[in-house]
Parts: C-alpha cells; structure tokens; sequence
C-alpha cells in the first residue's frame, strides 16, 4: 500500500517518546515516519503490515520498525467483537536515529548501533531471551525520567545491536511511493474492507467500487502502490487468518480451508505453500516446536 507520512508528535522535553495505550482495537492508517519504533503487544491479536509483509501479530511480540519502513497494525475485529470486554495493549518506544547526539553513532564503541538501523529498515521481530529482557526495559521506560530514560534506552539499543535472536520481516528495503492523504485513504478503505469480508467472494469489480475507480484503474494502481496485485493480497489475508486458526488448534484444517474465503482444500494447500513455504501440517509442527508464530 502507499503509506501516508506521520509526523509523531514529540516531548520537547524528552528526547525520545515512550507511550503506553490501551485501546479499544488498532486502526491505524498505512504510515511512515523518520523515527524508529519498537514496539511491544501486551494484549490483543490481529493482522500487521510491515513494508509488503503481512503477519499475525499476538501478545508478547516485540517488533522494532526502522526509520521511513511503512506499517500498521489492525485488530482481529472478530475476536474482539464476541470478547467486548477485551482490548488492545501496546507499549511504543519511538526515536530518532541521532536522537542522543549524532556523535554517539561515531564513537567507536558504539558500532553496532548503525548496523542495528540498517538492519531496521527491514524490520525486525524480537525473539528469545531478548525478548523478555526488551520487554521488561520497556515497561521501565514507561515511567522514567531523567537520565534513567537515557540510560534505559542505551540499554534497549545495546540489547537489540548485540542480539542474534530475531527475524527479519521483509525481503531487503521495502520500496514505496510517498503519497498524499487522499491516495493513502483510498487504500486503507481496501484494506479495511478485505480484513472485513476476507471470508466470502470479492470481485474486482466489488472492490474498484469501494476505490472508486474502475476495474482497470483500480488494477494498475493497486499493484502501482503494493507491487502486488489485489488477489495476492486478498490470498494473504485469508492465509494470515488461516494461520491464527491452525496454531489454536480447535479447527480441522479442511473447515479452516472453507472459513479463511478458499472454496477447495487444494487450492487452500497450494496457496498456504506459496505464502509460507510450508504445508498446513508443517506450519502447525513448527510453532508447536518453537512456540510462536513463523509466518
């Protein structure tokens, strides 16, 4: 999608911010911003876009977002409406590459830290001890002033610069067209429609409808914005919501097939390798070895 561009809204007496949510669900817009983001769910589940990757996200998950890599993260809007009571918890850690002083980065001590925002720019999910180490530095940065917050952000960029226990999430730098609010609207009402009606039949001509285009303006934009076409994206979708399924496993992977939008298994089997490189039964094997996510 063709994200908008964010300006986060900073302390001028801090210099970095630090926010602690709780909301009713995510409906952020596809965005970007010269800050990186780490970011941590505490509760709540659902779908996030990170550069042209699309994944569950689920309590627990730390994800840092290198500077100007476009994201959003949505609700499972099912889940949380039979659960009304629930909602969504996050932690967000945003700042600026030179944030402590440029000439931090050139020390020779500090090395790494460069290394760690190129490797940003693609996105990285946290892993391991790692994680629960960042998780804990992130709760104390909540309510830290003073040099504690500098020193608990050192922490954090000493943490994840020195760590081997993450994944990239996209393929090398996501490229992207800078768009205007207008542009950056239309794509978040696809978006939001697809995660709506994921499960039943959407045409072309449905959803050119919702972008007010035609068929084969919507077409050319759409994979102009994504370099992907609409049907990929819809495939992904319903993948992502399969994958949710599998790992709960409370669903034969035949009726997941039939509730995630495919109207056969074998094309449910085909499309599910395509996505993830792994069969259904393989995916399931793997978290239930790992314990998390892996697509």
């Amino acid at each position: 999608m063709k994200p908008l561009f964010r300006k986060v809204t900073a302390n001028l007496e801090s210099s970095y911010t630090v926010r602690h949510n709780i909301l009713p669900h995510f409906k952020n817009i596809w965005h970007y911003h010269p800050e990186l983001e780490l970011h941590y769910i505490l509760k709540g589940e659902g779908v996030r876009f990170i550069g042209d990757k699309i994944s569950n996200f689920s309590p627990g998950e730390i994800v840092l977002v290198g500077e100007n890599l476009p994201h959003t993260w949505r609700s499972n809007e099912e889940y949380f409406h039979n659960n009304p009571d629930l909602n969504i918890e996050v932690i967000v850690i945003q700042f600026l590459p030179d944030c402590l002083g440029d000439h931090l980065l050139k020390l020779p001590e500090a090395y790494l830290i460069p290394k760690l925002y190129e490797k940003a720019k693609s996105g990285m999910v946290i892993n391991g001890q790692t994680n629960a180490k960042l998780a804990d530095l992130m709760r104390r940065a909540v309510d830290a002033t003073n040099l504690d917050k500098l020193i608990i952000l050192l922490s954090i960029l000493k943490l994840l610069s020195e760590t081997n226990e993450y994944e990239m999430i996209v393929n090398g730098r996501a490229v992207f067209y800078q768009s205007n609010e207008t542009d950056t609207l239309r794509l978040n009402n696809v978006c939001s429609y697809t995660l709506e009606n994921y499960k039943k039949d959407i045409t072309l001509e449905e959803i050119s409808a919702i972008s007010n285009l035609s068929v084969t303006s919507f077409c050319r934009y759409f994979k102009l914005m994504t370099n992907k076409t609409y049907y990929d994206f819809l495939i992904e979708i319903r993948i992502s919501h399969a994958c949710r399924a599998l790992i709960e496993d409370k669903t034969p992977t035949e009726i997941i097939c039939f509730d995630c939008g495919f109207n056969n298994v074998s094309n449910f089997y085909r499309h599910f390798k395509k996505v993830t490189g792994l069969t259904p039964l393989e995916y399931k094997r793997q978290y239930l070895k790992k314990g998390k996510v892996v697509a």
